[in-house]
């Protein structure tokens, strides 16, 4: 039964809410009396909703009011009504209402409406004194109760046949303003009021004026007098003498201030009065004031004063104002209508006045120290008076030219760079460079210009010149022709001589030092190669060769030879080295060619006394080791190589660079023709041994391993001999006995050669000289 009711009700309440339906027709807001309402009047904004209903039934409405965007009325009503009340309107209460209406969850919105609250409330004002000093100030505050910033806030002080001074203050967080007003020199009784103003959509509102308020003024002290002595015409030379006075109520810190114009010419503290006296000039007509200061209370005193003049200015004149140097100028001094003034005439220098002449007149030959400004001076009754200035120019002399480096040359290919300068002459100055008759800068400058010539050829001479002006009255100035010197670098430096590469011992040399090209004089050097560079000669000649005569030659003498060779360009110039070799003279190699052949022809003996004598061949043999033969005494180790190269660099020095010349010598014969190809002396007989004069170290010797190798102790030189190995012993004993040698040691020769070659050393001392 219970479940049936409820079933019932249920059914009766969905029925019951399906039955309210309602819809928002308008929601408008009004405002009474009018959108326009005066400060103080009564004021009412109405919200109404227009709702329609399908019945008759209650609807809550909730109300709400918003002015400018923020909220300042709410309510809950059934009626289709909302009043917001407000009994005093205020200016404050100006701005754009709408209203919302919010009802079982729909919402309706009224448009916006302007209401402008018209006036503002009366302004107050205070005063923090009622009685104030000149120099002090006024502290003021004004109030706009009931309103609601920002707002403005002026100020002002009103005084007695015066504009009032008005002082505007804006606020943007309170409805009060303070400010100050300074009591001025003159304020007696002084006047204050302020008014406010806001700003509205139609523009700026002004309330009504404050109330006024009086400010009492005292004086601190009175205005100052000023008066001169004499009071009535004062004429220069006079002597004349002003007072300034005041009276004060309270001596601590007053101050009295006297000048002219801006110029401070006297001032006395915690007194009444100040003097001041001068000899009256014409200019000391003008304006004097006299100023009394005391904290910040000033007042002032004007008095105009004219001086009659006594005499006039004096006037300068010249001959001439512009003029070229060692010109005559005359300067004259006068003045009209006047006599017996003294003259004198100066020139005006940043260290202060030069006097030239105490005279009216003056007269001097001009130089480019007298340019500048003249003026003249006239002194009666100890008043002295100025001229106006009168500049002087003393226009360019003939300037100079020269090349900066300061020597008139230049080396082919390099840049010239020239200076003309004017010592003499009024800057600025119009410079104008040529090279022959063609013009090639324009420069202006004050006293010099630079110019850079870059096109230098072999064949300049240059033929520099440079002109100079300057409003010249002449004309323009040309400096004296410029000849430059064109320096050609070395190019090319070769070396030769003669006899050229083998130089017998004892004889003559000549080495001829030669360039392709360069300017006179040029210095030559001679140089020989060694582990360092050693000058042998150096000789400076106006021609592009030298011949330097070396005397007798020796074996040391040999080696390799260079020269260099120089100029003003400072470019050193090597030629390409040349080798000289120092070899035996030919009655040294005849010498030694005798006992060659002593020594095969002994050999040969012997070894057709060995073939008959065996066993004592077959001892020797068997005493020879197979890298080579010693024989008693010291010595030294042999490569197997040629005498010309070393295939193993560990064992001595490279032949090639050992610079080898060496010279065969036929026993038979002691005349001696050049192989060309071969660069030596080649002599042959068939079948009979070959003596080679070898020139080299030493060193170089056994680092030949192509041959076999005698090896004389000490020797400097060597001579070698293609003999049958069997007639080596032989051959050693007559060398050793004849020389004096102590050993000697060979090595067998490559695989393949076609003899046995054997190396002796001598002794050079004994050998050769």
């Amino acid at each position: 039964m219970y479940l049936a009711l409820l079933v019932i009700f249920l059914q009766c309440s969905e029925l019951y809410a399906q039955g309210k339906v309602f819809t928002f027709n308008k929601v408008e807001i009004t405002v009474q009396p009018s959108v326009k309402v005066k400060n103080g009047a009564p004021m009412s904004i109405i919200c109404h909703a227009d709702i329609s209903k399908n019945t008759d039934f209650q609807l809550k409405r909730n109300f709400t009011i918003f002015k400018n965007g923020k909220l300042v009325f709410m309510t809950i009503s059934h009626k289709d009504d909302a009043r917001y009340e407000i009994p005093v309107a205020k200016s404050s209460d100006t701005g754009d209402y709408e209203c919302t209406v919010t009802a079982d969850g729909k919402k309706g919105f009224s448009n916006s409406i302007y209401v402008w609250v018209a006036g503002m409330t009366k302004p107050i004002l205070t005063a923090d004194k009622k009685e104030v000093s000149e120099g002090e100030v006024v502290k003021l505050r004004c109030e706009l109760p009931e309103e609601v910033p920002p707002l403005e806030f002026f100020f002002r002080k009103i005084k007695t046949n015066s504009a009032p001074k008005e002082k505007r203050v804006p606020e943007q967080n309170q409805n009060f303003s303070e400010v100050e007003f300074p009591v001025e020199e003159g304020d007696n009784i002084l006047q204050f009021d302020c008014f406010g103003k806001r700003q509205v959509r139609s523009g700026w509102e002004s309330s009504q004026h404050s109330n006024s308020t009086l400010v009492t003024v005292k004086e601190p002290f009175i205005k100052p007098t000023l008066i001169t002595r004499p009071s009535g015409n004062v004429t220069e030379g006079d002597q004349i003498e002003f007072e300034c006075s005041t009276e004060v109520a309270q001596m601590r810190g007053i101050e009295i201030i006297f000048q002219k114009n801006r110029t401070i010419l006297n001032s006395v503290r915690d007194e009444k009065s100040l003097k001041y006296s001068t000899v009256a000039i014409q200019e000391d007509s003008g304006e004097y004031l006299c100023k009394v200061e005391q904290g910040a209370v000033s007042k002032a005193t004007k008095l105009n004063v004219f001086v009659s003049e006594l005499f006039p200015k004096p006037t300068l004149s010249a001959s001439m104002t512009k003029l070229d140097e060692s010109k005559d100028l005359r300067l004259s001094c006068n003045i009209n209508d006047f006599q017996g003034a003294n003259f004198s005439i100066v020139r005006k220098s940043s260290s202060g006045d030069i006097l030239l002449k105490n005279s009216r007149v003056l007269v001097i030959k001009v130089n480019v120290n007298d340019t500048g400004s003249y003026t003249c001076k006239a002194e009666v009754k100890g008043i002295v008076k100025e001229s106006k200035r009168v500049r002087i120019n003393v226009y360019v002399s003939k300037p100079t030219l020269s090349v900066v480096s300061g020597s008139p040359e230049v080396v082919l290919g390099k840049p010239l760079q020239l200076i003309c300068h004017s010592v003499m002459g009024t800057p600025p100055i119009t410079f104008t460079f040529y090279k022959g008759n063609e013009i090639k800068k324009n420069v202006t400058n004050n006293t010099y210009a630079m110019f850079l010539d870059e096109d230098i050829g072999l064949n300049d001479n240059g033929a520099y010149k440079c002109d100079a002006r300057n409003n010249h009255s002449s004309g323009v100035k040309t400096s004296n022709i410029l000849n430059v010197t064109v320096i050609v670098p070395i190019k090319g430096a070769s070396l030769g001589s003669v006899p050229y590469g083998e130089v017998e011992v004892g004889s003559d040399t000549a080495f001829l030092c030669s360039v392709k090209e360069g300017s006179w004089p040029i210095d030559f050097k001679f140089f020989k190669k060694t582990d360092h560079e050693v000058l042998l000669h150096e000789v400076r000649e106006y021609s592009d060769r030298t011949i330097w005569h070396k005397k007798t030659m020796k074996r040391k003498d040999t080696g390799t030879y260079y020269c260099m060779a120089s100029n003003r360009a400072s470019v050193d110039v090597r030629s390409r080295p040349i080798t000289i070799s120092v070899i035996l003279a030919t009655w040294q190699k005849g010498i030694i060619a005798a006992f060659v052949l002593t020594a095969i022809a002994g050999a040969g003996a012997i070894a057709l006394c060995s073939a008959l004598s065996p066993n004592l061949t077959n001892e020797k043999l068997t005493r020879q080791p197979s890298d080579g033969n010693y024989y008693s005494g010291s010595g030294y180790i042999e490569d197997n190589e040629n005498h010309m190269k070393s295939t193993d660099e560990s064992k001595g020095p490279d032949l090639e660079s050992a610079e080898v010349d060496y010279t065969e010598v036929e026993v038979s014969s002691l005349d001696p023709h050049r192989d060309s190809m071969e660069n030596r002396h080649s002599f042959s007989i068939r079948d009979e041994p070959q003596i080679h004069c070898v020139d080299w170290h030493l060193e170089d010797a056994l680092s030949a391993t192509d041959s076999r190798l005698l090896d004389l102790e000490s020797g400097t030189h060597f001579i070698q001999v293609k003999v049958p190995p069997q007639t080596l012993p032989s051959l050693w004993q007559s060398l050793g006995k004849h020389w004096g040698l102590e050993s000697f040691r060979t090595s067998p020769g490559h695989d393949g050669a076609a003899v046995e070659e054997f190396v002796a050393g001598f002794q050079l001392a004994s050998c050769l000289e």
